[in-house]
């Protein structure tokens, strides 16, 4: 199955954090697969976050319109109810339900102090973090899932960074991050707890070595000349856009028996072998089998075989 055509014609999702990165990508194939799609987050062309980066959710819905679906920019801080509350209303006033709400919220990058025990770290940023990452996830659940329940089969996502096996096994930068990207895999076990006997599935999905705009910025390319980076970080060779993420999520949407997968933590590169989709360029990078097999095994960049 591939997200070509319009499978979520008449779907309305919901992606929250969706001003770039994973949830633009998200909701941009969520867009082109024909969904309408709420685009929540705080950076505005008319303000921006803490996070202070230039992208913005008006660009996100343009780009969800210009894939072939029908994007709608609210601007909404998670941390706070009353602004999650009016969103949903205002769906509810629009459409009475979700079908696909995407928990893709986090922002916190900026707050992590890399490789710092606990008593180095800054408590303050460290809770901050924590709040940008769990309590916004919970706040939205709370608002947003009677709303899904409305649906006839509703699919909530949870994204994270790193598969269950791999963050079970590695320590995450420091205890925050750590937490931060644990959670949301717990998370999706609960709503599947909670949703599943009302027919809907709750997943956790992770990118790959996501090319966000962050991370572009970081290594000072473009999505056009990309591979330049590789001679700073050769791994980088196993590298993904966000759109492959979104393709998956677009794949799941569209997926009548979707089910099979309740409760469990998902990738865009595992899921490209079942759906059969691939990245902008034709490729399926595979990345976690990637980190472990080669990246953290020590051995020399090479990609062949992983994409």
């Amino acid at each position: 199955m591939t997200t070509h055509g319009k499978p979520l014609a008449g779907k309305i999702a919901l992606v929250t954090g969706a001003t770039r990165g994973a949830g633009r990508g998200i909701a941009t194939e969520l867009g082109a697969a024909g969904a309408t799609v709420y685009v929540t987050g705080r950076s505005t062309r008319a303000q921006r976050s803490e996070y202070n980066r230039a992208e913005t959710i008006e660009e996100t819905a343009e780009l969800v319109t210009a894939a072939g679906g029908t994007g709608i920019a609210v601007p909404t801080d998670h941390t706070v109810p009353e602004q999650v509350q009016a969103l949903v209303e205002r769906i509810d006033a629009d459409h009475g339900r979700i079908d696909v709400l995407v928990n893709d919220i986090f922002g916190g990058d900026f707050l992590a102090e890399w490789d710092t025990p606990v008593w180095k770290h800054s408590l303050a940023d460290g809770l901050h973090l924590l709040r940008l990452a769990v309590d916004t996830h919970l706040v939205t659940a709370k608002y947003a899932f009677p709303l899904l329940m409305r649906s006839d089969a509703g699919l909530v996502v949870e994204i994270t960074d790193g598969t269950e096996e791999y963050n079970a096994a590695n320590y995450r930068l420091n205890v925050y991050y750590d937490l931060s990207k644990v959670a949301p895999i717990r998370l999706a076990r609960s709503w599947a707890h909670e949703l599943g006997p009302h027919g809907h599935t709750a997943v956790c999905i992770t990118p790959g070595w996501l090319r966000s705009e962050l991370m572009l910025d970081e290594f000072g390319v473009t999505e056009d000349n990309w591979r330049d980076a590789c001679a700073k970080e050769p791994h980088f060779v196993i590298s993904e856009t966000p759109r492959f993420i979104g393709r998956a999520v677009a794949a799941l949407a569209a997926d009548p028996e979707r089910s099979r997968w309740q409760g469990q933590s998902l990738s865009s590169g595992g899921l490209a072998k079942v759906y059969g989709f691939t990245d902008v360029d034709g490729s399926a990078p595979d990345c976690w089998p990637y980190v472990v097999e080669v990246q953290d095994a020590g051995k020399p960049a090479d990609a062949t075989g992983y994409r």
